[in-house]
């Protein structure tokens, strides 16, 4: 019986067709129902009526191939299967079924309305389906698109896919059925709110989301039978701006509503465009189907006499607001045209909430999500109206603490004391005031350098509420220093004086009167080199250690460098000697080879730093004096040369 079925199945009339391509066709969508099951000579056939419906425009479209729609080709694949079980190509149209989708515009209130003619097409069959464990899909291809769709690449070499699959196995399933016509015209600018949504026979839930489009037949065969059989290739999106995800551009963005099928946004960009929407059906935690509804979104710069329009202040979808802080929300009016205007706040069983004043204030009695409604103009010949969502969950504030030594080097804990009425927080985003951030809850971060840093925490909840708190984290400028490195002559002493701290440990204790003092005095009747290490402490508990090295020698000396190099570079740049062991210098000269005197100076802590009369100097041989008093009280006179390199 089954091999007689088959062979049934497999017959396929042989058509020909003239080329007239399907720019007619505007969108298109696939559902099915479960009629029952029935045994036929002992086997089970699971009986499902399909329907494809086609939207057609019947203003530009060519009427010999808006002809050559009817009848249809319906593939039909196991799903276990690359080849088909039957071909069906006698689908015709319900011609009960045809109408014309009503345009929603009134010429009174758009004033340069386009000329509108779309025409709605259903091909329904029954089916009788041999049972089996993968299920059935059923495919219709169609070429082309509309050359004029912005969107995707090469709209007018691109046939369309519309598939539906049927689950197998001991599951019977009626696909969900899209509630509302798509929109034939779709104002610039102005806020679009469609609802997209679905209903289900099975009372699956239903998710939603922008999905591929498909491609199928070409210019040669317009209309084939399928082969080869799914998966299908994607058609191509002008990237960027576009993707399936990003069909149409718009501010606010076009997004589709996961939870209600609700399409919202501003499209901001005149064109034809491709968009696809698939419903989702999830029975126990299991995906079981998905429908797919593709349209062809028109977008044009209507002249409406009334624009009803309340801004979005959220990112989530189509929603004026998300108030976190109280229940008192004041609602900001953008609308167009309007004279009159009635409120609908959207509490449940409540019908006092409403208002007519153009921008009013309202105090909402719980937490929870609203579904606020405005109709400017009502009761008119042109009113318009919006929904917006409004969201209210206090109470959300964001806080934080610190913890630890506020020193250069040591991790200090940052600890998220955030308000949140409803759980879970979920994100977090730290700035720490010098270029780092984290997305820890309660992250640890130590500061390189001293100073005051903005700290800034942005928080959110799962209820998209978001908040921010800034607040100033001192470090310490905690830099440890035990004194310049110096030489001085043996039989002397030194007084060290170091900083940065208000405790301080000398190690070793070598030649020093004190060890836990800044400035402990050290004598030295014999020459060599000390090295002493402080480790010093702050008010706010910082520790750190530095280093100075002592040189002692035999006799007073000057130690005069005899080249430096004044570029710059940080290394050398100023000719300065150093003295060991004399009570004061009386002055020191410096003078070019014509013998002009190019520096003078009383102090060798300055030095020359290679420049004359506010100029670099000349590379080459310079020559200097040196007046001095001895510790003894005796004056005395040195002099050499320097070379002046660069």
């Amino acid at each position: 019986m089954c091999k007689r079925l088959f062979a049934i199945l497999f017959i396929v009339a042989s058509l020909c067709f003239t080329k007239a391509m399907a720019s007619h066709i505007v969108g298109g969508e696939f559902t099915y129902k479960y009629i029952k099951d029935t045994i036929i000579t002992g086997a089970v056939f699971r009986v499902y009526t399909v329907d494809l419906n086609i939207y057609q425009d019947c203003v530009t479209g060519q009427p010999e191939a808006i002809a050559q729609d009817n009848p249809a080709f319906f593939t039909i694949y196991a799903n276990n299967s690359n080849i088909p079980v039957y071909v069906d190509t006698a689908v015709f149209y319900d011609v009960p079924s045809a109408i014309t989708v009503p345009a929603n515009f009134s010429n009174s209130c758009v004033t340069n309305i386009p000329q509108l003619c779309l025409l709605r097409k259903s091909f329904i069959k029954t089916y009788y389906l041999p049972e089996n464990e993968s299920g059935y899909t059923f495919v219709y291809q169609r070429c082309c698109r509309n050359a004029s769709i912005v969107n995707i690449v090469d709209p007018g070499d691109k046939g369309a896919t519309y598939y539906c699959t049927i689950p197998g196995g001991l599951t019977t399933n009626n696909s969900a059925v899209f509630k509302y016509y798509p929109p034939q015209i779709i104002c610039l600018n102005n806020p679009l709110y469609y609802d997209n949504s679905a209903t289900d026979a099975d009372n699956d839930s239903l998710s939603y989301e922008f999905c591929p489009a498909l491609e199928g037949a070409n210019d040669a065969d317009i209309k084939p039978i399928v082969d080869p059989p799914p998966p299908f290739d994607t058609v191509a999106y002008f990237s960027p701006p576009y993707s399936y995800e990003n069909p149409m551009t718009g501010f606010p963005a076009i997004q589709i509503d996961p939870v209600t099928g609700i399409i919202t946004g501003t499209p901001n960009r005149i064109g034809r465009y491709l968009v696809t929407v698939c419903c989702n059906e999830w029975r126990n935690g299991v995906l079981i189907n998905t429908s797919k509804r593709e349209f062809q979104f028109v977008v044009t710069d209507c002249s409406k006499v009334v624009i009803a329009n309340v801004p979005q202040f959220s990112s989530a979808p189509n929603t004026y607001i998300v108030d976190c802080s109280d229940y008192t929300v004041h609602f900001i009016n953008q609308s167009k045209g309007g004279f009159a205007y009635h409120w609908d706040f959207g509490v449940p069983a409540v019908t006092t909430d409403t208002s007519s004043a153009f921008e009013p204030t309202y105090v909402y009695p719980d937490t929870g999500t609203y579904l606020m409604k405005l109709v400017v103009n009502p009761g008119t010949t042109c009113p318009d109206s919006i929904e917006r969502f409004v969201e209210i969950y206090p109470k959300f504030v964001v806080s934080f603490s610190d913890s630890g030594n506020h020193c250069p080097g040591a991790p200090i804990d940052f600890t998220d004391k955030t308000i949140s009425t409803m759980k879970p927080i979920n994100y977090w985003k730290w700035s720490f005031g010098d270029g780092d951030s984290s997305l820890d809850e309660d992250p640890s971060h130590a500061y390189k350098y001293g100073g005051t840093y903005n700290v800034v925490l942005i928080s959110q909840n799962a209820k998209a509420c978001v908040d921010t708190a800034l607040r100033q984290v001192l470090v310490e400028d905690f830099r440890p220093f035990a004194g310049n490195d110096t030489v001085i002559v043996k039989g002397e002493s030194i007084r060290f004086n170091a900083q940065g701290g208000v405790s301080y440990s000398w190690t070793p204790a070598e030649s020093l009167d004190q060890t836990d003092i800044a400035d402990p005095k050290g004598y030295y009747p014999d020459t060599g080199l000390y090295t002493y290490y402080v480790h010093v402490q702050s008010a706010y508990g910082c520790q750190g250690d530095d280093t100075i090295k002592v040189l002692v020698v035999n006799q007073a000396s000057f130690f005069v460098p005899t080249a430096f190099s004044p570029n710059g570079d940080g290394l050398n740049d100023v000719f300065r000697p150093t003295a060991v062991g004399y009570r004061s210098l009386n002055f020191f000269k410096v003078y070019n080879r014509w013998g002009e005197e190019v520096y003078v100076g009383e102090t060798l802590e300055t030095g020359w730093d290679g420049t004359y009369n506010h100029h670099k100097a000349d590379v080459g041989v310079y020559f200097w004096q040196i007046s001095f008093t001895d510790r003894f009280g005796k004056e005395g006179y040195l002099k050499g040369d320097v070379t002046l390199i660069r």
